[in-house]
């Protein structure tokens, strides 16, 4: 690099003062850093575009390596499921001639839990302790809470 030092400096100036001249000195001043700007954001932008390129062959190279990863996962699994299914045909390959044996989807009915209905959501609190309280356990629609709340008529 250009070793610029501050006698230097000051000598350039004093030369581009007589040469140039007082009037034309702070827009030639000007010109010369609006330049020395755009070399620079040029320079930062193909350092940041390599840098970018760089980062890509590097992903790349990562993404190749973990679809090899995966290949080999998905292949090592194959032969395992292959594996399985082999030794589980092998194991049941009695049991499907035999009398006693019922396969689920057959005839026969299928458990049911006698007091489960997971669809219906029931609170913890019992209903007799809620009967005393006083808790109401079905809504009444407007028309009948005022039915049922009207004070009767004397004969």
């Amino acid at each position: 690099m250009i070793d610029l030092g501050i006698s230097k400096m000051a000598l350039i100036g004093a030369v581009a003062l007589i040469v140039i001249g007082p009037e034309k000195l702070p827009r030639v001043a000007r010109t010369l850093g609006a330049l020395f700007g755009k070399a620079q954001r040029y320079v930062a932008d193909v350092k940041a575009e390599v840098n970018r390129s760089m980062e890509l062959d590097e992903l790349k190279k990562m993404k190749e390596s973990v679809e090899g990863a995966a290949r080999e996962v998905e292949s090592s699994i194959q032969t395992t499921a292959t594996d399985f299914e082999q030794s589980w045909s092998e194991a049941t390959a009695g049991l499907e001639s035999s009398p006693l044996s019922t396969p689920l989807g057959s005839d026969s009915p299928q458990y049911r839990h006698p007091k489960k209905n997971w669809r219906l959501k029931r609170g913890a609190t019992p209903n007799w302790y809620k009967a005393r309280q006083g808790v109401r356990t079905r809504a009444l629609s407007g028309a009948a809470r005022v039915a049922r709340f009207r004070p009767q008529k004397l004969n």
